[in-house]
C-alpha cells in the first residue's frame, strides 16, 4: 500500500515538498486555505516538472506519474489519514501552534506531525499537541527538488521513533539528512547563516564594501557557491530577518540582531528576488 504523506501550506517550501514526495512514490495531500493558493502551488509543480524533463531528468511520463499522485484540499482533515504531515507554513509561531493543535484532533495516534521550521523551537509547537514525543522538525532548504540537505530536530519530548520516521521519509525523498539534538532556536543551518547575513549586511550598511565585493570574498575566500547577501535576497530578506529576530528573542545574542538596514528593506518592501529588488536589483 502506498504511503500518505499531507503537506500543509501550498507556498514554495510546501509544494516543493510535495513535488519531491510524489516523485518518490508517496501519495501526497497538499493543504492550503484557498483554492488559489493551492492553484499557484501545483502551478509550480508543473513549471518545475517540465524543467526536469526539458533537462532530460525526468521522462514525461515520470513527471504526469508525479503529478498524478498529488491531490489538493482547502480542508484540514484531509491529513486524517496520513502516515506523515508535513507543515510548511510561515514562521509564525501562533499559526504553527493553531495547526498543530488542529491536527492532533485529526490525524492518527501514530502520525508523526513534523515541521518546516527553520528558526523556531520544536518544543513550542509540540507543546500545542497532547502528543509531543510524535512532534519533529524537518527543515527542507529552498528549492527543495534542488537541495540535497534536511536538517531533523528533536524538540525536548520528541520520541526516538519520531526521529527515525522522520528520517526514513526525508531519505526517501532523496535528502541527505543531519541531526539536531539540542532545541536551540535557529538549530545549526539558521543560525550559521544568520550571523553570516547580518555581519555581511553590517559590513554593507557601513560602507565597508559593496555587497558584491562582500559576497566575491566569501566565494573566492571561502570557497562558498554564493555570497551571504545573494543568499538572503534569494531566500528572501524579510524571512531571513524575521529568523534572525526570532533567533535574537530567543537568545539575546547580538550578533543575531537583524541591523537596521535589513529591517527597513523589509519595511519598504524591498526583499530581493521576488520583489525585483534587494541587496541587487534583478
Amino acid at each position: 500500500m502506498a504511503r500518505k504523506l499531507a503537506v500543509i501550506g501550498a507556498g514554495l517550501m510546501g509544494s516543493g515538498i510535495a513535488q519531491v514526495s510524489a516523485r518518490a512514490g508517496w501519495d501526497v495531500v497538499l493543504r492550503d486555505v484557498t483554492d488559489e493558493a493551492l492553484s499557484r502551488g501545483v502551478g509550480g509543480i508543473e513549471q518545475s516538472l517540465q524543467r526536469f524533463v526539458a533537462k532530460e531528468k525526468l521522462t514525461a511520463e515520470q513527471a504526469a506519474e508525479t503529478l498524478g499522485r498529488i491531490t489538493t484540499s482547502t480542508d484540514l482533515d484531509a491529513a486524517a489519514d496520513a502516515d506523515i504531515v508535513v507543515e510548511a507554513v510561515f514562521e509564525r509561531l501562533e499559526t504553527k501552534r493553531e495547526i498543530f493543535a488542529a491536527l492532533d484532533t485529526i490525524v492518527g495516534e501514530d502520525t508523526v506531525l513534523a515541521t518546516n521550521t527553520s528558526a523556531i523551537p520544536i518544543t513550542k509547537i509540540a507543546a500545542a499537541t497532547k502528543r509531543p514525543e510524535r512532534v519533529v522538525g524537518t527543515h527542507f532548504f529552498s528549492p527543495v527538488p534542488m537541495m540535497a540537505l534536511c536538517e531533523l530536530v528533536r524538540g525536548v519530548r520528541t520520541s526516538d521513533e519520531a526521529l527515525a520516521t522522520a528520517r526514513e521519509f526525508a531519505e526517501s525523498v532523496g535528502k541527505t539528512c543531519v541531526v539536531v539534538n539540542r532545541d536551540v532556536a535557529g538549530f545549526v543551518t539558521t543560525r550559521l547563516i544568520i550571523a553570516l547575513v547580518v555581519e555581511a549586511a553590517k559590513l554593507r550598511e557601513s560602507g565597508v564594501a559593496t555587497a558584491e565585493d562582500i559576497d566575491i570574498a566569501c566565494k573566492l575566500g571561502f570557497g562558498h557557491a554564493m555570497g551571504p547577501l545573494a543568499t538572503a535576497d534569494l531566500t528572501g530578506v524579510d524571512v531571513l530577518t524575521h529568523a534572525a529576530e526570532n533567533i535574537y528573542t530567543e537568545s539575546q545574542d547580538e550578533k543575531f540582531a537583524p541591523p537596521e538596514l535589513m529591517r527597513r528593506m523589509v519595511d519598504a518592501g524591498v526583499i530581493g528576488r521576488k520583489s525585483g529588488e534587494g541587496f541587487y536589483r534583478y
